[in-house]
């Protein structure tokens, strides 16, 4: 039987330009967005959720293992890009930083962790957790950055932003787990969310 791994990125944020970016919580319309997909049962067959240790990822994973009732397993190490050196920008400076990231993969752009480390990084610790498990999907939750800089290494593709998430998050990509091969770009997670008949 062909099992399906899937990184769901985390939803809409509460911004805190004072606090630790790690330490961001999931905003009144995340939490909801993750609550509906808990409750529809969308992920049924999941076997292990895996989650980044960030506080807006653990908040997303959470709340899906428990609906699922499976285990939730918490990697230090699929963080989001570093991004530390900077701390948080404006939203419009973001983007330029952002834009420069991926378009220059080898270069830390204003103290960045470069996007060719962050990419080694979660493709590693992906691999890591695909060939220690056994059957069943599985669920990765964690960031818009390292989840694209994942996506392209499964397309075979350069780091590119053209390949990023649209915005507000809470998107997902799917692929096969015994090829390795992707079954469809970033999607809103409320596309797993079965219609009424």
């Amino acid at each position: 039987m062909a099992f399906t791994a899937r990184y769901l990125s985390h939803p809409q944020v509460s911004i805190n330009p004072h606090g630790d970016v790690r330490e961001w919580s999931l905003n009144s319309t995340g939490r909801s967005r993750v609550i509906a997909l808990a409750e529809s049962q969308a992920l049924a067959g999941t076997a292990q959720v895996i989650s980044s240790a960030e506080v807006k990822a653990i908040e997303t994973a959470s709340p899906l293992a428990e609906a699922l009732g499976c285990p939730l397993r918490v990697v230090e190490s699929m963080h989001e890009n570093d991004r530390t050196a900077t701390g948080f920008l404006p939203p419009e400076e973001f983007e330029k930083v952002a834009d420069q990231f991926f378009a220059a993969p080898a270069v830390s752009v204003r103290g960045w962790e470069t996007a060719l480390h962050a990419q080694s990084r979660i493709v590693r610790e992906v691999d890591q957790c695909l060939t220690s498990q056994g059957t069943g999907d599985v669920l990765f939750v964690g960031h818009g950055g390292v989840g694209t800089l994942l996506l392209c290494s499964l397309l075979g593709v350069p780091v590119s932003r053209v390949h990023d998430q649209g915005p507000g998050g809470g998107n997902y990509f799917q692929f096969s787990i015994a090829t390795r091969i992707p079954l469809c770009g970033w999607t809103p997670m409320e596309a797993l969310i079965p219609g009424p008949d």
